[in-house]
């Protein structure tokens, strides 16, 4: 398909360059162009650098069967796109840029921290696929130039696979034209398929649980120990040494660290709480996951006895709360006492274990702490002299600590506290041993001035839109997402809670709860931007439907792929990431549909019927869409057998773009000239054209709207 002519690119005379010496360095600034593109990808979120570099692939893949090609003299060859050719590269290949960058605009005006995820790859996606779209515009033709030459005969085993590869296609060509002949003539079908297909999405997605953010391996968990109440410190200590020596048996963990005494879950420093921070070895050094050391975990600790023991994960985004899983706040709107609290707590979350979406839910609260109560005498105090701040610090001083000042010994910076020796806090008894100045100077005896008793209350509470307010954590059970968990237990607070009990999500909960049902409304949105971007290219209000029919493949293919994935990993589910994904593929989706609609068009314009423009228009763009389909595919590949933190959000990402792209351009080339067909017989394209040319024959305007 290749003839020869003169060079059309004058040589530069001013600075001496040839032809041939700007052809390369026009090339060259395409090379660094597509580069700059997936650097700018990379920025945001590296594995889009992959996705992003095949914006470009459209013009060359474009230009593979089109007659190009001229030499000069002293032969050496430079190719040129004929102007006309390239005017119809550039209509489909500006209007693909500009759809994927149309898709991601109203996913960049979305607010919250889902907006702040959609809002990183829109940015991204949308600047990479800009530069990327403006080098296959410009630089990619000069590059083109440079790649292309006369077609040799191949030789050798290479010869042959090429040989056998194009008579393979040739027959598949063949085989494609026959179905999409038919596909063409028998729309009423074609469109009971699309119907049914539709239907099956909203099946396959009852399947497909919902979810908000993948819990990740990130290289280490958390251990929480909580004793019972009043639990010594030693205790504490001993329980810490059984979890120890359970973790050591684990070659996945490499570093332990306790922290005896104190809980991140509350906050609090209690002589039965204990926390624990296990770093595990590198990826690439153990086999199993952190979801999966914890999982297997909990099973041993639960039979140490003595202690409530869990191991979990960190948030998935840092700073969302202490740990991953559901958070909920069990609220007293009746202002009723911390034990009436713990004990409708209680209650819940019995009720809640009975549910199977739930795999474990506690609490570090605790209503009934023994502790002791220090009833100071005012009067006694008043008529001994004794000051009650003195009172105050005396007792502090000696019970719990008291600063005094820092002194430098040994070249470092030591602080002084005075308090009582152990032996003398042991019990309330040793009291009399403890004496406070009067404003006479004369030591009176504390044991004079106070009486001490034993209560049980709350170590601590905690208040949670003004009302004292529990703190429920938890994880759901295998095989099921958190939005499921969530929804779980709403409808245990539901049946067990008095009306004076209430409940709020917070944390990683309630960005979840209220993201619920974005994802439906940026999706609708982005097909609607992408349909006025679509009718001002095409100045029709019903071409740029033949190309969006296309999308429910996109999402019919994401749909059942994450379904399938989940018999390997219950991490594949609908959430922020399959969203993003489904987004995407509605600008991939309507790429595939604008090679064959644009060329459609073109060959409509110039006296085809319908049915023949769309068959011309499929033989014509058969090859280019599946280069850029499959190289789409190898691109997202990588992602789907990723490993590393944040690892399952790439894997769930790139099986939904694997699974969408795959069976949109599967069903896309049979079905996309029918769409084309049908619109225009809807639209009466034929009709109005031989209005037109019997206006234009008796010299009157065509102001006829399309």
């Amino acid at each position: 398909n290749c003839w020869y002519s003169r060079p059309v690119i004058p040589p530069i005379a001013a600075t001496g360059i040839n032809t041939a010496t700007t052809t390369r360095l026009v090339a060259i600034m395409g090379a660094v162009t597509s580069f700059m593109a997936a650097f700018v990808a990379s920025l945001g979120f590296i594995p889009l650098a992959i996705l992003t570099c095949t914006a470009s692939t459209t013009t060359i893949a474009s230009s593979t069967t089109i007659p190009i090609a001229s030499t000069n003299p002293s032969n050496e060859s430079t190719f040129i796109v004929k102007p006309s050719i390239g005017n119809r590269i550039n209509a489909p290949t500006r209007e693909t840029g500009m759809a994927r960058v149309a898709v991601f605009i109203p996913v960049a005006a979305m607010g919250g921290i889902t907006g702040r995820l959609y809002q990183q790859f829109a940015i991204t996606i949308a600047v990479s696929v800009a530069f990327s779209s403006v080098n296959a515009l410009s630089l990619s033709p000069a590059l083109a130039s440079l790649l292309l030459r006369p077609a040799k005969p191949s030789r050798g085993l290479l010869g042959k696979f090429f040989n056998g590869f194009n008579n393979v296609f040739d027959k598949s060509s063949k085989g494609y034209m026959r179905i999409t002949g038919i596909m063409t003539r028998k729309i009423s079908r074609g469109m009971v398929f699309l119907l049914i297909l539709s239907a099956s999405i909203v099946v396959i997605s009852k399947f497909v649980p919902g979810g908000f953010i993948p819990e990740e391996d990130q290289g280490y968990l958390f251990v929480n120990m909580q004793l019972p109440s009043a639990a010594s410190l030693q205790r504490s200590d001993v329980i810490a040494k059984e979890v120890e020596a359970i973790l050591a048996t684990y070659d996945e963990i490499e570093y332990v660290t306790n922290a005896t005494g104190f809980s991140m879950l509350s906050g609090a420093f209690s002589t039965n709480g204990g926390f624990m921070f296990l770093s595990l070895r590198d990826w690439k050094e153990r086999e199993m996951t952190a979801k999966e050391i914890s999982r297997e975990l909990n099973m041993k600790l639960s039979k140490i006895p003595g202690a409530q023991i869990f191991a979990f994960g960190p948030p998935a985004i840092p700073g969302l709360g202490s740990g991953s899983g559901f958070t909920m706040m069990l609220q007293d709107r009746g202002g009723n006492s911390p034990e009436y609290l713990a004990e409708q707590a209680m209650i819940f979350m019995r009720a809640a274990m009975a549910r199977e979406e739930i795999a474990s839910v506690f609490t570090t609260y605790q209503a009934s702490v023994p502790q002791k109560y220090m009833d100071i005498n005012r009067d006694k105090a008043l008529i001994a002299g004794v000051s009650l701040n003195d009172l105050y610090t005396t007792i502090g001083a000696f019970l719990g600590g008291y600063y005094v000042n820092d002194f430098n010994r040994f070249g470092r910076l030591y602080k002084a506290y005075i308090q009582a020796e152990p032996e003398y806090r042991l019990d309330e008894s040793k009291i009399h041993n403890f004496f406070v100045k009067n404003a006479e100077g004369t030591m009176v005896p504390l044991s004079a001035l106070v009486t001490v008793r034993d209560i049980n209350g709350p170590e601590f509470t905690n208040r949670f839109n003004l009302n004292r307010s529990v703190e429920l954590s938890g994880a759901p059970a295998k095989g099921f997402s958190s939005i499921q968990a969530l929804n779980a237990l709403e409808e245990v607070a539901d049946e067990v809670l008095p009306p004076d009990m209430g409940y709020e999500w917070s944390n990683m909960s309630y960005q979840e709860k209220q993201s619920s049902g974005s994802g439906s409304i940026v999706f609708v949105f982005a097909l609607v931007f992408v349909f006025l971007i679509l009718a001002a290219q095409y100045e029709s209000w019903t071409l740029p439907f033949s190309i969006l029919l296309g999308t429910p493949f996109a999402v019919f293919g994401a749909m059942l792929f994450l379904l399938l994935a989940r018999i390997f990993s219950e991490s594949y589910e609908s959430n922020v990431f399959t969203q993003i994904s489904l987004v995407m593929l509605i600008a991939m989706a309507a790429k595939n549909a604008i090679l064959i609609v644009e060329f459609a068009k073109m060959k409509f314009d110039e006296g085809m019927t319908l049915v023949e423009a769309a068959l011309e228009s499929a033989k014509l763009r058969f090859r280019p869409i599946l280069m850029t389909a499959f190289s789409f595919i190898l691109g997202v590949f990588p992602l789907i057998v990723a490993s590393g933190a944040g690892s399952e959000a790439r894997k769930v990402m790139g099986m939904a773009l694997l699974g969408g792209m795959f069976i949109a351009t599967l069903l896309g080339v049979f079905l996309y000239p029918m769409f084309f067909v049908l619109i225009g017989r809807l639209g009466k394209y034929e009709q109005k054209r031989e209005l037109a040319a019997s206006k234009e024959s008796t010299g009157q305007s065509d102001n006829t709207p399309r």
